[in-house]
């Protein structure tokens, strides 16, 4: 595994980098300020962003995640999770390169799962960067980290489906043109091939719109909707993919998405830890600089090791997916997942510390990016389920070694056995 980057990703990292410090940095609060006050129906993005966003695609720094030369930038998924680690610097720059959630998700599905006519009408604008879109999976009565549960449902009527259910996060709901909704289709059958994804227009009557849930005290911009469908009813055509194949669509976007928000979050945790090196050289108390001191010594150390272990893990999940594929790499999606979630909250936390007061006030986005990365913890599966999937497999696979070593010695038993 050489994870030394190509000439192409080298030189895309630069400039990703040198585009965030001169145009993105400069307005990074301005931009989270437009998003929370200008995003609204028919209002994807506030203004400052679509500036952004138009010289960014001047540039060709656009829709970089997509692995096929038809669509994006034909990167393999660690060539482009580099590029996730610089991006994730910055709480507005995967957005400004139309790199940012649910849409990159959505997008990924549209383009392996969706009907010509389906790409046309909702691929075509998002990968442009005209539309946004929402995912609708979760619901408030049932539990987010077991989707068998799911009790939203839609009923073919005719060449219509009559959706009917309560979603909630509904991520990215404020100012999107289409939802792409996880219902039960087929309420008989297997628990994982009960659900189908379902392609819903905003402005279809019967989406309604509740709420922005508050997320720890925040509740603007595209936000995490509470969405309940009453008699919305969507052309037959609109299912994404096969019908009662929503869990294999759903892997399907999980997969890479996980290592997308894993190198983000590497991202950030950099950011954080310059933040801490930075504040422990200037400043001082009980004599001397916080530098000094031990246990802000072992804040750093820790810190460095813990984001240069979290990036080879997270780069080798994604080359594994490149070179055996997503199956194959789901156990190193899933441990990934928990520790960069965690390695991202812990330097976080210690950043803050080092800070003091300051860091838990709005004065640096240290606080911010707490609240934006807590939920990595919760979202495409809780920690809590990744470690016992991990540990099944790990336990699995110790059966079956076990297993094939009894069987090897089964013939040399029996002959050791047998009468002479």
């Amino acid at each position: 595994m050489d994870f030394a980057p190509s000439p192409q990703v080298d030189a895309l990292r630069e400039r990703i980098a040198s585009f965030i410090a001169e145009h993105v940095d400069p307005v990074e609060r301005e931009a989270l300020e437009a998003l929370d006050e200008e995003v609204g129906r028919e209002v994807p993005y506030p203004r400052v962003l679509v500036e952004l966003r138009e010289r960014a695609k001047g540039e060709g720094l656009w829709n970089l995640f997509l692995p096929d030369d038809a669509h994006g930038a034909g990167l393999t998924n660690w060539e482009y999770g580099m590029l996730c680690e610089v991006m994730g610097r910055n709480l507005v720059a995967p957005m400004v390169f139309n790199c940012s959630a649910p849409d990159t998700g959505n997008m990924e599905i549209l383009a392996e799962h969706g009907t010509e006519e389906q790409k046309e009408r909702w691929l075509r604008p998002l990968l442009e960067g005209q539309t946004r879109s929402c995912f609708s999976m979760t619901e408030p009565d049932t539990a987010g980290s077991d989707p068998t549960g799911l009790r939203s449902q839609a009923v073919l009527d005719g060449d219509e489906w009559v959706i009917d259910g309560h979603k909630w996060y509904t991520s990215g709901a404020n100012g999107a043109e289409v939802a792409i909704a996880m219902v039960v289709t087929e309420p008989e059958a297997a628990p994982h091939k009960r659900a189908s994804m379902i392609l819903v227009p905003t402005d279809t009557p019967g989406f309604n719109a509740v709420r922005p849930v508050s997320v720890m005290g925040h509740d603007g911009g595209p936000g995490h909707w509470e969405i309940r469908y009453e008699n919305c009813r969507v052309p037959a055509s609109n299912v994404l993919g096969e019908r009662g194949a929503g869990f294999v669509v759903a892997q399907d976007r999980l997969g890479p998405g996980r290592i997308h928000h894993c190198m983000r979050a590497i991202g950030g945790a950099q950011r954080a830890f310059e933040m801490m090196c930075r504040r422990a050289n200037e400043r001082t108390a009980f004599g001397g600089p916080l530098a000094e001191k031990q246990f802000v010594q072992d804040f750093i150390a820790r810190s460095r090791m813990e984001i240069e272990g979290a990036r080879l893990m997270t780069l080798h999940a994604a080359w594994k997916m490149d070179t055996a594929g997503k199956r194959a790499a789901r156990q190193e999606i899933s441990m990934i997942k928990v520790v960069a979630a965690n390695v991202f909250m812990d330097v976080l936390d210690r950043a803050i510390q080092v800070h003091g007061a300051l860091g838990v006030s709005d004065d640096t986005p240290l606080a911010l990016m707490w609240r934006q990365g807590r939920w990595l913890r919760l979202a495409d599966g809780p920690d809590e389920v990744h470690k016992m999937v991990i540990a099944l497999r790990e336990l699995n696979r110790a059966k079956a070694a076990d297993s094939q070593v009894a069987e090897a010695q089964a013939p040399a038993a029996q002959a050791a056995g047998a009468p002479a």
